[in-house]
């Protein structure tokens, strides 16, 4: 065996050791995450409010940006469309059943500029905060295809409920 083969045969057997450990790291995080799932199906009579198209990216632990979430049917990247409507948020990505994310589960709605294999201009993302389950918050990024987000931002924000009152006063 030549050096050339040899070098060639390392490289493929580096190249199937990564593949296989990146296979098995998607897998375990794939059992961690599958006690989540978001909510499918849209209410009966939810009115719609607007619809924009979106790439769905990525969702994450909250406040956490680099740390994904296997959550189905959110485990990948999409296109879609995103419509906001008076009692919440339909997620209806490429291929995947529609994801809704009603009012009470919403936390937080924000901007966003970095998040999983994406950086983006300051604010380009919206981030929404939501609870997958009575004690795990999670953050989905989107990033509007078209347009302005702060229309899409502003809507969103709406939807959210109000915080608890503290009974503090200014």
């Amino acid at each position: 065996m030549s050096m050339r083969d040899l070098a060639i045969t390392l490289t493929i057997a580096l190249a199937v050791v990564i593949l296989l450990g990146m296979l098995f790291a998607w897998r375990k995080r794939l059992r961690r995450d599958s006690g989540l799932s978001a909510p499918l199906g849209v209410p009966e009579h939810a009115e719609v409010i607007r619809r924009d198209e979106v790439l769905y990216v990525s969702t994450t632990r909250h406040d956490e940006p680099l740390e994904r979430v296997a959550i189905s049917p959110l485990a990948y990247r999409a296109r879609g469309e995103l419509a906001v409507t008076d009692r919440g948020v339909a997620l209806c990505l490429d291929g995947a059943p529609t994801v809704f994310l009603a009012t009470p589960r919403l936390v937080e709605i924000d901007r966003a500029t970095v998040t999983i294999d994406r950086v983006v201009e300051p604010g380009g993302l919206v981030r929404i905060a939501w609870n997958a389950s009575d004690d795990t918050v999670v953050d989905s990024y989107f990033r509007v295809v078209t347009g302005d987000p702060k229309p899409l931002l502003s809507d969103l924000q709406r939807l959210v409920p109000a915080g608890p009152d503290t009974g503090a006063s200014s």
